[in-house]
């Protein structure tokens, strides 16, 4: 141990702390809520689906509660607690060469980690979703998906980090600029790739077959300038009652994709109103916008990472004597939660910009009563609450509270 160990420590009790301040704060303001909807809903949202919202809401604060204690003693069990230095050991002990012991170091440990997530995923959608009518999955839908998620950790896993790996260890001192370069065209490919190779291994994706409904977004489309592989209708039912929808790709492989929840919750002016918004963050250029934060973000990463790496403290205050470049890796990984914790609230405001702004684009390309229609119904049908803690929310949602996203379009221009 040394002065590190108690910097990261410190660290990781206030965040938890905050963590836990900030949801019993949730609690507290919801509740003292919960007896009566807010006047501008009134006339939308009856009280029971409003009471039903605000014990939704409480049920997953006492969930991430839960979850931030458990991962803060896990996160202690791997550093301090020797995991990492015994998961290492084991591997080291085979005489493989220090490029392979480190791929199947850090595979394991991503295995590993996910079997400890289990629990926690399984409390949440066979206890806390299915109380609130939410959850749709079976225990054989949820552990096939873990198994098709380990898969593809495996499949897509090994060749990142043998490449992660020979860049640390064999392009000098400033290998964390080529490998943030490999990283970012890693980051492209799987945003051209996922609509059609990836998201398909977990979802049936099928065209729209409303013709109304495809003449209709034909038309926005036209109108907002966007081209599109197709559109189509995914099976979220099978897992959950909530509803969404979203376009995903990048150059010639953009898709826009309905939950079969929202088909049934929305009409089709609302639809509309709703893919008009999705729409607006493509034509204000977020996505663009966020890759490029991203992008910043990443390269200070890796460069901090970089200088860390050379540091004896950096290892030994985080409990272990290893130091290469799969250590350092790992322990980054870890740790760097813990540190950024803080840059939680500047996201979350830079996210609602893109959000209002995306809801202005939808009220100038389609019907802004029908978007307030559609985010009422939606916040309904998936228990949101109309009375988030507004510092809480500050600090977490990326999307504004109901009431401001609103107002915004009631006062937006005819």
């Amino acid at each position: 141990m040394n002065e590190f160990t108690w910097v990261f420590i410190f660290a990781l009790l206030l965040m938890t702390g905050i963590e836990i301040w900030l949801s019993l704060r949730q609690k507290r303001h919801v509740l003292a809520s919960r007896h009566a909807v807010p006047a501008a809903f009134s006339e939308q949202i009856s009280l029971s689906a409003h009471q039903k919202a605000a014990d939704y809401t409480v049920a997953k604060g006492g969930y991430k509660r839960g979850e931030a204690i458990y991962s803060g003693v896990i996160l202690l069990l791997w550093t301090l607690g020797g995991g990492l230095a015994l998961l290492y050991g084991g591997w080291s002990a085979l005489g493989l060469s220090e490029t392979v012991t480190g791929l199947l170091f850090i595979l394991s440990f991503m295995v590993i980690g996910s079997v400890l997530e289990l629990p926690a995923g399984w409390y949440k959608s066979f206890v806390m979703e299915e109380k609130f009518g939410f959850n749709r999955a079976t225990p054989n839908i949820f552990f096939a998906d873990f198994a098709k998620q380990l898969l593809l950790l495996v499949v897509m896993g090994v060749p990142v980090v043998w490449v992660t790996l020979w860049l640390m260890n064999s392009t000098g001192e400033f290998w964390w600029l080529y490998l943030w370069a490999a990283w970012m065209g890693f980051a492209l490919f799987m945003m051209w790739a996922y609509p059609a190779f990836i998201a398909p291994f977990f979802n049936k994706f099928t065209p729209l077959e409303d013709q109304e409904m495809v003449h209709r977004v034909d038309n926005l489309l036209q109108r907002c300038g966007f081209n599109s592989q197709g559109i189509f209708v995914m099976d979220g039912s099978r897992r959950s009652g909530h509803g969404n929808a979203y376009f995903t790709g990048l150059g010639n492989n953009k898709r826009i994709v309905f939950f079969d929840t929202l088909l049934e919750t929305l009409n089709p002016d609302q639809i509309e109103a709703v893919l008009a918004h999705e729409l607006g963050h493509f034509r204000r250029q977020h996505v663009i916008k966020n890759m490029g934060l991203l992008a910043i973000l990443s390269l200070v990463g890796l460069a901090l990472l970089g200088w860390a790496s050379t540091q004896t403290w950096f290892y030994t205050g985080l409990g272990v004597d290893t130091q290469n470049a799969a250590m350092a890796l790992t322990l980054f990984m870890l740790v760097i939660p813990v540190f950024s914790f803080y840059l939680h609230p500047l996201l979350t405001h830079l996210s609602r910009k893109y959000e209002f702004e995306a809801d202005a684009y939808a009220a100038s390309v389609a019907n802004a009563d029908d978007l307030i229609a559609a985010l009422v119904a939606l916040y309904k049908e998936n228990a949101n609450t109309l009375t988030p803690d507004p510092l809480v929310s500050a600090v977490y949602d990326s999307h504004p509270p109901a009431s401001m996203r609103i107002a915004a379009l009631q006062n937006h221009p005819v």
